[in-house]
């Protein structure tokens, strides 16, 4: 009797887990064209790039004021938090400030310009794999709730509420968790 009880139970998990009612966890590979399971790790080479990035950048605003008003990437700032779907839209606006913020500082530094190039060239190709992969958000109809929504909203009015100073240096100290925990977290659809 509980060998039927144990079928029906696996049946009916796979049945939900089939109608999509329960998380499964697969990389995402939906959209032509998507092939973001490929940075569920950087080559060594290019983690030794981002390295070099981070300590020019560090170096760079070492001497100079960038207090924030609030963390624009709080300690508690985790993909897992969110369900498996709003991951990708998360690491996209992550990677979409990343990218404005570097490309300024490399802008207004030749010799940063150098050390980043290699860097936002990375970043770029991974947000247009990311791109091929996220389902565009309707533009009508319900917006994102709880962390997601809060999460957005944050980066989106970080350039407005902070200094120059305080994104760089923000962007700079979260680049390595975007790298490591973020991306990997979105390219191997961890739960």
């Amino acid at each position: 009797m509980a060998a039927v009880w144990i079928v029906m139970l696996v049946i009916l998990v796979l049945g939900l887990a089939v109608a999509g009612s329960v998380p499964i966890s697969k990389p995402i590979t939906t959209g032509k064209g998507c092939n973001i399971d490929r940075y569920k790790s950087l080559p060594p080479q290019e983690l030794e790039s981002f390295k070099k990035a981070r300590d020019a950048l560090e170096e760079s605003f070492k001497l100079k004021d960038w207090n924030c008003t609030s963390p624009v990437f709080p300690r508690n700032w985790d993909l897992r938090l969110l369900q498996v779907r709003e991951r990708p839209v998360a690491l996209e606006a992550e990677l979409a400030l990343t990218l404005e913020v570097l490309e300024a500082a490399a802008d207004n530094d030749m010799a940063l310009g150098d050390v980043l190039d290699r860097p936002l060239h990375t970043l770029h190709h991974v947000l247009s794999q990311l791109r091929a992969c996220v389902q565009p958000q309707p533009t009508a109809g319900p917006r994102p709730r709880g962390h997601l929504h809060h999460w957005l909203h944050r980066l989106q009015e970080a350039p407005k509420k902070e200094s120059p100073g305080c994104l760089k240096a923000s962007v700079t100290f979260n680049l390595f968790r975007l790298l490591i925990r973020d991306l990997h977290c979105v390219a191997s659809g961890d739960l």
